[in-house]
């Protein structure tokens, strides 16, 4: 099974969110927070995380880009009961047991998404407003095959 965690090529996620998911983070699309948001509701640092931020299981936060890779089911559990205790504690859910098979939809959907993907491939998410609700849509960038020679400075220690 596959899921996304938190990537970082800079510091611009702890400048445009309010709360920036932590690099290697469990991820998944989070746009049930937005479910019930108007126009009035999308300014600041509200708007960038609705228009494009990724939803941090364990912080809470939200990140621009995540990269898919393979998880190990005990995870999954564990990443089920803790979206479950975030739907209690902000979300008003009556209980654990009410909310985890909300919570492990929401992880299935991610999963669903991200198994179509081989690993170390990037995604991104882009939402907007509609009659209908929140609408998202998926960039993929495909992970690059990368030489060595790319990266290594070859040289002598004589010299």
């Amino acid at each position: 099974m596959k899921l996304a965690r938190a990537i970082h090529f800079d510091e611009s996620d702890s400048r445009v969110f309010a709360v920036s998911a932590r690099t290697g983070e469990w991820c998944i699309s989070g746009g049930f927070e937005f479910s019930n948001w108007s126009e009035a509701d999308l300014s600041g640092k509200a708007r960038q995380a609705f228009a494009n931020g990724w939803f941090g299981l364990e912080t809470s936060g939200r990140v621009t880009f995540v990269a898919v890779t393979e998880i190990e089911p005990f995870e999954v559990n564990t990443l089920t009961d803790l979206l479950a205790q975030h739907f209690v504690d902000y979300y008003g859910a009556p209980s654990l047991e009410a909310a985890r098979p909300v919570a492990a939809e929401e992880i299935s959907q991610m999963a669903d998404l991200c198994d179509e993907h081989e690993a170390n491939t990037l995604l991104t998410v882009a939402r907007e407003l509609s009659e209908a609700g929140v609408r998202e849509a998926y960039r993929v960038i495909q992970p690059q095959d990368a030489g060595l020679e790319q990266f290594a400075v070859h040289g002598s220690l004589d010299e």
